[in-house]
């Protein structure tokens, strides 16, 4: 996905949201780790936030186990927001919200919430800005709320990246060179730092990694 900035403007375009999409859900093994993501959240959840919704993908799983949860689907693009948007015409239970987050969250607005999910968006921020987000998200959170971030990451070898990149039909002349990649490590390191618990990798398969905390 593409860092905010210079790409801006391509968010806003049907063809390039749609392209995103098709090249997301045709990820290796992102539905094991959607898997691993969901049996984290607790039953009694009754306010998720979406970070980055894209079409509301994450969002609707999250809301298969428990259709009564409040959602929240936070995304800039108007192209994705209208996906969502037409995912949830019938869920009175879900609101969409416009906002570019690598701007401050607007926490008033957004309330508190018993989870936030996240799932191949916060990588395109600049570092600083996402350990920023992090310290934003932790303060959402409710007492024992979960954060969960299935994020691509950084590679810690070039052949690991390669091979990354040739599972998912790219080259290094084709990949897009505006991710802003981080090693899971510096960012679970981060998450103890802010004051989450339980902080660990909960899976990971080559680039894509499920990081988790919880606030105590």
């Amino acid at each position: 996905m593409e860092k905010q900035g210079a790409t801006k403007s391509e968010w806003q375009t049907i063809e390039h949201a749609l392209a995103y999409l098709a090249r997301a859900d045709k990820l290796p093994h992102r539905t094991e780790g959607e898997k691993v993501l969901l049996d984290q959240i607790p039953p009694n959840t009754k306010r998720v936030l979406d970070l980055g919704t894209g079409d509301g993908r994450l969002l609707a799983l999250v809301k298969l186990s428990n259709p009564s949860v409040e959602g929240v689907a936070l995304d800039f693009s108007d192209p994705m927001i209208e996906r969502a948007k037409k995912r949830f015409a019938n869920d009175k239970h879900v609101s969409i919200v416009k906002h570019d987050f690598s701007l401050p969250l607007p926490a008033k607005q957004l309330g508190c919430f018993d989870a936030v999910v996240s799932s191949l968006a916060i990588h395109h921020l600049t570092h600083p800005r996402k350990k920023q987000l992090y310290t934003e998200i932790f303060n959402l959170l409710n007492p024992q709320g979960v954060f969960c971030n299935l994020e691509h990451v950084f590679s810690p070898t070039q052949n690991l990246h390669l091979k990354f990149l040739a599972t998912t039909g790219l080259t290094p002349e084709t990949e897009d060179r505006s991710n802003e990649l981080l090693n899971f490590e510096t960012q679970l390191q981060w998450l103890n730092q802010i004051g989450f618990i339980d902080v660990d990798c909960y899976w990971k398969w080559l680039e894509l990694a499920l990081l988790m905390g919880f606030k105590p």
